[in-house]
């Protein structure tokens, strides 16, 4: 008889795949089946051929790429030199999880599976195309789908004799065990260990623990929107990165929330464990120390503050003490009570620990072993980098929105990021932030002279901030990057305009450069909530000391506000258009255009509106080029 023993596989970029794949894990073992579960790319690729059985979770990111934690088995599997017989023994299924409101619609998944048929690999069903958008989610594919390939499985490998199907009410063994020293054990010196100068390129697995320099609020103490700009210092880390680059941050729970989870729990937050895996050949999470203590494990690890998803409530169940608590529990993790489940948790955001404060009697008889099955991990947060190298060598800043909302919950919904990196102060001692660098998506062209385009929808202004010091600091070496225009006197129009009146000043974002012909030419923008300085002598279109009208040859439209003095009072078109490649106007209250645009040309042109109201554009930036 063949080995009972599947593989389950997964991609994974917010964690979605992941606890999906732990699913698959948790139903093989109650089908007696020995199941590993593993990033793909902690999967030594080329043992693939001697696999009986896998199960690929994967999820599509961005316009159809693969998740980080997939991309070295991606290039592999796509290698031109394979056989088409590799995986002639491999039976396999995969599972894709994405969004149908993107073209790339699973696309991941689809290329996935047909690969694999290429490569020789013997399907066991269809892809199964999992879905965000759909009512129910994507459980709403993934429960037939799982019902369907059991029955395969079963057929291919028969349960034992004598042995049954593991029902879904007994609770299995737990992944890790956690071994309690004596209490009066010392504690390991330093906590989280960062290294200041790592020996490895930073990384997720090695992050680098960057001194935070400063934390400043750009944006008015009375405006709605809390924007902080953060430097950090990267020296000795090794850390390179250009504009369009992407920073990295593994944020931390704060310590209010840890010590109500630890009183739910009833857990000594000061008590020291060893993890140990309960079957062979299972990593332990990164970045725990050993030993580490259950406030550690806490601050450091666990997600509290997700919304919780279906398998935490079926574990949860699974530990329940109380009859009533177990059924509405059971009843929240089921197929039939999933709207339900998205009407308590989804929609009003309501986070794990208030979860765990609505089931006392459940929360209190949980295992401290199971914690790190029932809780996800800490993500790590994307923040585009907001500053240049050649502008600031062994600095990153990041311009950071705080984010708070109200839902009908009593209490705001914060983000956990940046209310974490937004309550750090330089001033308190030697504040250090886990950090690592990724190449971003946004690029920008190599010739500093090209002109540019740039339009951020959602993106924010960071990016472009770094981009502009990037060129000015490219101007400063070699007389390229932002270059005054061709008659003297030149001047600079930068308009914004902002459906928020509240606005505040940017620091930094002054980049005036000496360039070719003794003329000055500045780049001014502003964050999400701030504006452009508009002191006079700036040149800004409607400041004091604005220049006179002037063509214009680049454009740059952000995310970003504009400071007064542009008046809020609506702006009525002119009967005669000016000059060719001036923005006339921008409206900051009005609905409908918000001002009119007249292209670059020999001649006068009919001025066209550029942006309609409903959606909002917050900040046009222009400099000649």
């Amino acid at each position: 008889m063949a080995e009972r023993r599947v593989l389950v596989l997964f991609g994974s970029q917010t964690g979605t795949a992941e606890d999906t794949a732990e699913r698959v894990g948790r139903e093989a073992q109650r089908r007696h089946l020995r199941c590993r579960v593993q990033a793909l790319d902690s999967y030594d690729v080329a043992n693939l051929i001697h696999e009986p059985l896998v199960v690929f979770v994967c999820a599509t990111t961005g316009q159809g790429e693969p998740p980080d934690n997939m991309k070295t088995f991606w290039r592999f599997l796509f290698r031109k030199s394979l056989a088409p017989s590799s995986l002639c023994r491999l039976d396999y299924a995969v599972l894709g999880l994405g969004d149908s409101s993107y073209p790339k619609f699973n696309f991941v998944a689809k290329k996935l599976h047909k690969r694999l048929l290429q490569l020789g690999g013997n399907p066991l069903l269809p892809v199964a195309l999992g879905d965000d958008q759909h009512d129910l989610g994507p459980d709403a594919v993934i429960d037939p789908w799982l019902l369907a390939l059991w029955d395969r499985v079963l057929a291919l490998y028969p349960l034992p004799h004598g042995l049954e199907i593991i029902s879904p009410d007994v609770r299995l063994p737990p992944k890790y065990l956690l071994h309690f020293l004596p209490e009066d054990s010392p504690s390991p010196e330093g906590g989280l260990q960062l290294p200041a100068a790592p020996r490895a390129e930073p990384s997720e697995q090695c992050p680098f623990g960057a001194r935070l320099v400063a934390n400043q609020r750009v944006t008015a103490e009375t405006h709605f929107q809390d924007v902080r700009l953060l430097e950090l210092d990267v020296s000795g880390s090794g850390i390179r990165y250009s504009a369009g680059d992407v920073v990295m941050i593994q944020p931390q729970n704060c310590p209010e929330d840890v010590q109500q989870f630890c009183q739910l729990l009833r857990l000594d937050p000061d008590r020291l464990f060893v993890l140990e895996p309960t079957e062979p050949g299972t990593a332990l999470p990164p970045l725990l120390p050993q030993p580490c203590s259950l406030g550690h494990l806490v601050t450091h690890y666990l997600d509290i503050c997700c919304v919780p998803r279906r398998s935490f409530f079926h574990l949860l169940a699974c530990c329940s003490p109380s009859p009533l608590e177990r059924e509405k529990l059971q009843e929240l993790s089921s197929a039939q009570g999933q709207e339900e489940l998205y009407s308590y948790c989804n929609r009003p955001r309501r986070t794990t620990l208030e979860v765990l404060w609505d089931f006392p009697h459940t929360t209190s008889a949980i295992p401290p072993e199971y914690l790190l099955e029932l809780i996800p991990r800490i993500r790590p947060r994307a923040f585009s980098i907001a500053s240049s190298m050649l502008a600031h060598p062994d600095r990153i800043q990041i311009l950071v929105a705080v984010v708070r909302y109200k839902t009908r919950l009593s209490k705001p919904r914060r983000g956990l990021c940046s209310t974490w990196l937004a309550s750090l102060s330089p001033e308190t001692g030697d504040v250090r932030v886990p950090l690592w660098v990724k190449k971003g998506g946004l690029k920008f062209p190599a010739d500093p002279g090209t002109p540019v385009v740039m339009i951020g929808p959602g993106t924010g202004v960071a990016p472009f901030r770094a981009a502009i010091q990037e060129r000015v600091a490219q101007g400063r070496r070699g007389g390229e990057g932002l270059r005054p225009a061709p008659h003297p006197g030149a001047g600079q129009a930068a308009v914004g305009a902002a459906e928020q009146q509240e606005c505040s000043p940017l620091p930094g974002w002054e980049c005036q450069a000496d360039a070719r012909g003794g003329g000055r030419s500045s780049a001014v923008g502003a964050a999400a909530g701030g504006g452009p300085d508009s002191r006079p002598g700036t040149g800004a279109f409607g400041s004091p000391g604005a220049g006179p009208a002037l063509p214009v040859r680049n454009l740059v439209l952000s995310l970003a506000p504009c400071t007064p003095p542009l008046s809020s009072a609506p702006i009525k078109e002119p009967a005669k258009p000016p000059a060719s490649g001036l923005i006339l106007g921008l409206s900051l209250s009005q609905p409908g255009p918000r001002g009119w645009i007249y292209p670059a040309s020999p001649s006068p042109m009919a001025a066209e509106p550029w942006w309609a109201g409903g959606t909002h554009l917050l900040g046009v930036w222009v400099w000649h080029g």
